[in-house]
């Protein structure tokens, strides 16, 4: 893949040459893109990819797969990020291009890690599911061709031979009209896990699999060949990066947010102090509520837990002068003198606000930056509890937030899948008594925004509603003055290190 500072020269193709580059809506990714394609837009596609990508993710735990709902919303996701999910669309030549060129992007970012190649092929082999499932019958024969797999439907006579034998042999085919159903003549080999459950009829080497069978095996093809490209793209990792343009983007993208930065409210100054207290058991998440609590009860918290809760609570809508007023009266309650509050204390409060040093104007952490940067020690009370809470700790927390056990279970099954985002989303249906939220959580003053919205009535909400207790943890995007420029965005995390808050 070449990349230029310079416009991509557009391919100027024929309607069936374009259709040959791509010619169906999914695909194994086993051609990288050739074509040169400029800085913007490669950061563009990365952030649409990994926005993909999550929400394949968030749908996966919230919804069966498969199920109806979870096919709507998947397919409007990927239609609202306008890459390519059907056949016989018009014009499908640049969702599909969109979607190649992505995939080989996150590629690069993904496979600097165990954790992030994992957590990569997963997404990738579910948004692979989703594709196939909509694939029409008559397709699936030049798909299987084009990827490689050598998967031969078998002809109307052969089927009629086997029929009792195969029928016989595969569970899925239980209550399925056997005239419309394809059946493919694949090599035993691909098919050990049917064999092990005994749900396939061999002969001869050969393993006669139904068509609502064989997709298990095209994405165990899929993992094995998405793995092994994985690994070589990790072992070319270093002259990638040798590229200043490229290294930063790649090195963040990884846990990169790419949501609304909540850096202007409107309601900045309609706040008072006096509500902060009630917001808290209201309208705060999980991570936040810990902050508070903590801070009422210490009158003090480390730097990690100032950072964290000072920028949430001014993208909630507090003023600089009320920033400064609420940590100075809590500080004094701790015995701490107001001289040295003023010298220790406020300067870095008016530096999150952007008005002394650089001027940057700090945003709140995100969920990505809570949950995968500096991890609370003894005595700190930052970061996220479903990600840094052992079990019984956790639950003991949600017991005093009212959360029923069914609710609690369900949270602590989400947690134990590592889906620490999805956990809260769970958390705040169950506070706010709503069967779905209606959206994905990636951000500590979403929860907040998204509550009062439903607290004011700008949702519905059932009958019998429970009364909400809640804070939460996540991650920080610094506001980049270059709002265009996803690059500048991804970056700002670390300038924030380099900036130094390590007093505030």
């Amino acid at each position: 893949m070449q990349f230029s500072g310079r416009i991509r020269k557009k391919l100027r193709l024929a309607g069936d040459q374009r259709n040959a580059c791509y010619p169906h809506s999914l695909q194994f990714y086993l051609q990288p893109p050739s074509e040169n394609i400029s800085l913007t837009e490669f950061e563009s596609l990365a952030v649409d990819r990994l926005k993909l990508l999550k929400t394949v993710e968030n749908l996966g735990v919230s919804y069966v797969k498969g199920t109806e709902q979870y096919q709507s919303k998947l397919e409007a996701e990927i239609r609202k990020l306008k890459f390519s999910y059907r056949e016989n669309l018009e014009d499908e030549y640049e969702p599909r291009r969109r979607d190649h060129i992505s995939h080989f992007i996150l590629r690069l970012a993904y496979c600097q890690s165990e954790d992030l190649r994992r957590w990569f092929i997963q997404q990738e082999m579910d948004l692979l599911r989703f594709r196939f499932s909509i694939l029409p019958k008559d397709k699936v024969q030049d798909f299987l061709k084009d990827s490689h797999l050598h998967f031969e439907a078998i002809s109307d006579e052969e089927k009629t031979l086997r029929e009792q034998d195969i029928v016989a042999s595969s569970p899925s085919l239980s209550g399925v009209k056997w005239e419309s159903e394809s059946v493919y003549k694949i090599p035993f080999a691909d098919a050990l896990d049917l064999f092990r459950g005994r749900k396939v009829y061999l002969e001869d080497g050969l393993a006669y699999v139904p068509l609502k069978d064989i997709v298990a095996i095209i994405l165990n093809e899929f993992r094995a060949t998405l793995s092994k490209a994985l690994a070589l793209t990790a072992r070319s990792l270093p002259a990638v990066q040798s590229d200043e343009r490229l290294q930063p983007l790649l090195n963040h993208l990884s846990h990169s947010y790419t949501g609304q930065d909540y850096s202007i409210q409107k309601n900045t100054g309609k706040i008072s102090l006096d509500q902060i207290d009630s917001l808290s058991t209201k309208s705060f998440p999980p991570c936040m509520r810990q902050l508070h609590k903590a801070l009422r009860e210490n009158h003090h918290l480390r730097h990690g837990g100032r950072m964290q809760y000072g920028l949430f609570l001014k993208g909630i809508g507090l003023t600089l002068e009320q920033a400064l007023q609420f940590w100075k009266q809590e500080f004094i309650r701790g015995k701490m003198d107001p001289d040295k509050f003023d010298k220790g204390y406020a300067y870095n409060i008016r530096h999150s606000f952007g008005k002394e040093g650089k001027r940057t104007d700090y945003t709140p952490f995100s969920c990505m930056k809570i949950i995968l940067t500096n991890p609370p020690s003894q005595g700190d009370y930052h970061g996220c509890p479903f990600r840094h809470s052992d079990a019984e700790l956790l639950k003991q927390k949600m017991q005093s937030y009212k959360i029923p056990a069914s609710g609690i279970s369900q949270i602590l099954d989400l947690v134990k899948g590592t889906h620490y985002q999805v956990a809260c989303q769970k958390y705040f249906e169950m506070t706010h008594n709503v069967d779905d939220c209606g959206f994905s959580l990636n951000h500590p003053n979403q929860f907040f925004l998204e509550s009062q919205r439903i607290l004011t009535g700008g949702k519905d909400v059932k009958k019998e509603s429970s009364q909400p207790e809640t804070p939460q943890s996540k991650h920080s995007v610094q506001k980049t003055r270059d709002a265009s420029s996803a690059l500048a965005s991804l970056n700002s995390s670390l300038e924030m290190e380099l900036e130094g808050l390590e007093d505030y």
